[in-house]
């Protein structure tokens, strides 16, 4: 009995140290891939990018349009020149456009209004395209009109190289000719991955409340009606969804022939929000929701890979500097704050240090009031960037205390230590 215990701890032991020897499989590598034309992810917060794939070349990005939509519908309700309870009424072609069995829709009837909340709620959960070009109509008066709007927001933001024809992100060719002036009959937006990320950013921070709209897996809409229609995010993320993810809130699908399955997502972790965006995700044939697969995929890549910590604590000694006729003549110096930032793996930022007096330090002279600036201290992190100002890696370096001037006593006495010390080398 006692040897088959033995015999049972000997083989734990030996699984054990297997276990622990089998390497951590994770995505920080340089194989990692996203199975998509390009791809992208940012820290909403920051802007910080995470990870880039392509994510400069303009693309197809379909009914990921409609955010920009949102965003000009949320502007409007925020200067109040539109209100969410304010009627819009739905023409002839919109009416028609809504019942395309082709396109992603609610239906509309002809005549009929409906509340401009009713219309975004249907555009950002089951992007309802007639509802977006009714949005459209009402603030702008025409849907090109709408699309100047577009395009001037995006320029707004530094976004250059986009191509906004659409309100919707539809093909030209699905419009019955209502197109943009000067476009052609099978034109469509295109916009890339960075770009797509900074108006996601945007939105995101700008009217947080648009989460709390696509986070809903679904939703009745129109319910005076006596058909009221049930929405059904097109977010396969979210919570009770197929491919439901913890944290996932957002954000914003997109599909045509020529822009692929497409998605733009949100998901918040620990306190941190990241935003993801994968354009024409490959292998659609096989699993028509690999957008919602890979972007799961490169969400768990940034979570497992990169931590948001502080590098450096506040009020941490960093160096030390000679200040001339001070009571003690080496004064160190504290970082004033803590420097915060993504850290990929188990790195250690660099930290580089600049004094201001650095090439004539006999000018730092006492007194030196407490707090005094006498440098800086940077952390040397990755060189992927940011989507939108650099996050501040620096701090600068001051004195903790108020630093005392020498008494005259001690002064002279140091002279005389130096001219003797002086006399010792010459002799």
């Amino acid at each position: 009995m006692q040897q088959k215990h033995s015999f049972k701890k000997i083989v734990l032991f030996l699984l054990l140290l297997f276990i622990s020897a089998t390497p951590f499989v994770s995505y920080a590598d340089e194989n990692f891939q996203i199975e998509a034309d390009a791809a992208i992810a940012i820290d909403a917060e920051s802007g910080k990018i995470l990870y880039s794939q392509n994510s400069e070349t303009p693309t197809g990005l379909a009914s990921i349009s409609k955010i920009i939509s949102l965003y000009l519908v949320e502007k409007q309700v925020s200067e109040g020149k539109l209100t969410w309870d304010e009627p819009v009424t739905i023409s002839e072609e919109l009416a028609a456009l809504s019942t395309d069995p082709r396109l992603a829709n609610v239906p509309l009837e002809a005549g009929q209004n409906y509340t401009v909340k009713q219309l975004f709620d249907a555009a950002a959960i089951q992007s309802a395209n007639a509802a977006v070009s009714a949005l459209a109509e009402k603030i702008a008066g025409s849907e090109p009109a709408f699309v100047d709007m577009m395009r001037e927001q995006v320029e707004a933001w530094g976004i250059t190289d986009a191509h906004l024809v659409t309100a919707s992100g539809l093909n030209n060719s699905d419009l019955n000719g209502r197109i943009y002036p000067g476009s052609t009959p099978d034109d469509e937006n295109l916009l890339s991955a960075k770009d797509i990320s900074i108006i996601a950013r945007h939105l995101i921070l700008d009217y947080p409340g648009i989460l709390e709209v696509t986070r809903v897996p679904s939703k009745v809409f129109d319910t005076q009606s006596d058909e009221p229609v049930t929405m059904y995010s097109t977010n396969k993320l979210l919570t009770g969804m197929l491919y439901e993810k913890e944290g996932v809130d957002g954000l914003k699908t997109g599909t045509t022939d020529l822009a692929g399955e497409c998605f733009v997502g949100t998901i918040e972790r620990n306190g941190q929000r990241i935003i993801t965006v994968v354009l024409n995700a490959h292998n659609t044939e096989d699993n028509p929701d690999m957008r919602f697969t890979e972007t799961s995929k490169l969400m768990d890549y940034v979570y497992n890979n990169w931590t948001y910590r502080e590098i450096v604590p506040a009020n941490q000694e960093i160096t030390t500097i000679e200040v001339n006729n001070a009571e003690e003549t080496t004064v160190p110096l504290v970082t004033q704050t803590a420097i915060n930032g993504w850290v990929q793996g188990d790195q250690e930022p660099a930290l580089t240090v600049t004094l201001n007096n650095q090439n004539n330090p006999e000018l730092v002279q006492a007194p030196l009031a407490k707090d005094t600036v006498l440098g800086k201290v940077e952390a040397q992190l990755d060189n992927l960037g940011s989507v939108a100002e650099q996050p501040v890696t620096f701090t600068s370096l001051i004195v903790a205390e108020d630093i005392e001037k020498a008494s005259n006593w001690v002064q002279f006495g140091r002279k005389i230590n130096e001219f003797f010390q002086k006399m010792i080398n010459f002799f």
